[in-house]
């Protein structure tokens, strides 16, 4: 059996990293096992969905690099919904209830306070035809409720939670349908899910109770239930899903110099036991994916590990893959000479104008101009082989006695304006001859 995954946001906002991690893992699991990762845009909810949000989902996804294999459309599948709610209500499996939101809560304190768990008590069950005309005729409008089959016991052997058990009489009926008319995320979500032969669902911990219920829909419709499994939710290092954290959006990520790489290599092993390591190839993270390295505990999105991740990534990034990133003139060279010391790709520019100067250079003292007026002696004179650097340095280790920091270090400053930077073994051949030469003869007469 192909397996068949979905990612399933609401076009009501942008997605946000614990969105990214949910799309993410249902990527992996479906690339893992060569099946199929679809996108449903559930756009049941129409007076706030957004078209703009539902190009930025694309858009979010496609920069991830996370191409789903098909999109379907909560609000073209209307016609489904209602020839599968007709079925459940002649199997008698939903029926109409009329009580209202502040008549419910009444209700639930009313059993709380005697120490009973707050489920609804079927009371609409008991009216009869009459009495749904005459509340009809009052200009009353039902909402529905799926009927759980008490009978039934509710099990699956979750993909990471191991198995689990639910008494159906320990629940409430749950409302499928508004008395307007439009319908709550259960019953189409599952209605979907068999449309699209969606074989595993993979999502937060925060909706073990909806499967639930959800599982006894799937019966009810005459299909076969889904493999689920429930992830440990999202948190930051705090602690817990901080405002900030849940409201980032790819954006925000793009802004800050985040490369998709860096965000997937880190989701993808969150809440794992594999370790967090810069893997770019996603073919590489969805082949060693499995749910059985998933824990229980809460997966904490660090800001450092996500910067370290990413300037790891970097660092591993050919020429070809920046290249129209770069400071115009930036050769594959100059990307490998400066790649080692970039936490972001933008930093290139910066580093690149070292190469390109003019550099600031410090105040040297005499005995320092003097070792640099030597040098712009012996680069100007010396063959300018396959690493000038080197033999730069060994012949003024030799002449002036020099070495170490006192060595290195008044050179780095005088051709960089640095007291740190990329290897000069690199950097010098990329600034050039002559322009060394000038900017050593400018350090020694400051």
């Amino acid at each position: 059996m192909t397996v068949i995954t979905r990612f399933a946001p609401s076009p009501t906002g942008t997605l946000h990293v614990g969105n990214i991690r949910t799309a993410l893992h249902n990527w992996l699991l479906a690339k893992k096992h060569g099946g199929r990762f679809l996108l449903r845009i559930d756009d049941t909810d129409m007076a706030r969905s957004r078209e703009e949000h539902v190009e930025a989902i694309r858009a979010d996804l496609a920069w991830l690099g996370l191409d789903p294999d098909g999109e379907e459309r909560q609000s073209e599948s209307f016609d489904l919904y209602e020839r599968e709610f007709a079925r459940l209500v002649a199997a008698g499996r939903v029926y109409r209830c009329y009580e209202t939101a502040q008549e419910l809560d009444l209700r639930r304190k009313v059993l709380l306070g005697r120490g009973l768990p707050p489920i609804y008590d079927r009371a609409a069950l008991a009216l009869t035809e009459d009495d749904h005309a005459a509340r009809e005729a009052a200009g009353e409008k039902p909402h529905w409720r799926f009927l759980l089959d008490h009978d039934e016991p509710i099990e699956w052997q979750d993909g990471i939670r191991g198995p689990q058990h639910f008494e159906a009489r320990q629940m409430s009926d749950p409302v499928i349908r508004r008395a307007d008319g439009s319908w709550l995320y259960m019953l189409p979500s599952v209605i979907d899910d068999i449309a699209m032969g969606v074989t595993d669902v993979l999502r937060g911990e925060d909706h073990v109770s909806n499967t639930a219920a959800q599982v006894q829909m799937f019966t009810a419709l005459g299909a076969p239930v889904p493999r689920f499994a429930h992830e440990a939710l999202l948190v930051g290092a705090e602690g817990k899903l901080s405002k900030r954290l849940g409201s980032m959006g790819m954006a925000e990520f793009r802004d800050a110099g985040i490369e998709p790489e860096a965000l997937v290599a880190l989701l993808a092993r969150l809440g794992t036991s594999q370790p967090v390591e810069p893997i770019a190839d996603r073919a590489a993270l969805a082949a060693a994916f499995t749910l059985d390295t998933f824990g229980r505990a809460p997966a904490r999105f660090d800001d450092a590990e996500l910067q370290r991740v990413n300037a790891q990534i970097i660092h591993q990034f050919p020429f070809a893959h920046v290249a129209d990133r770069v400071p115009q003139g930036m050769g594959e060279g100059g990307w490998e000479a400066i790649r080692p010391n970039l936490n972001h790709v933008a930093e290139a520019a910066e580093w690149w104008a070292i190469v390109t100067g003019p550099v600031v250079q410090p105040d040297f003292v005499p005995e320092d101009r003097a070792f640099l007026a030597e040098a712009a002696g012996r680069l100007e004179t010396q063959e300018w082989g396959a690493n000038p650097w080197g033999d730069l340095t060994t012949a003024l280790k030799g002449s002036s006695g020099r070495k170490g920091k006192a060595l290195f270090l008044p050179l780095r400053q005088a051709l960089t304006g640095r007291d740190h930077g990329p290897d000069m073994g690199a950097m010098l051949p990329l600034i050039g001859r002559a322009e060394a030469v000038a900017r050593l003869q400018a350090a020694s007469a400051a």
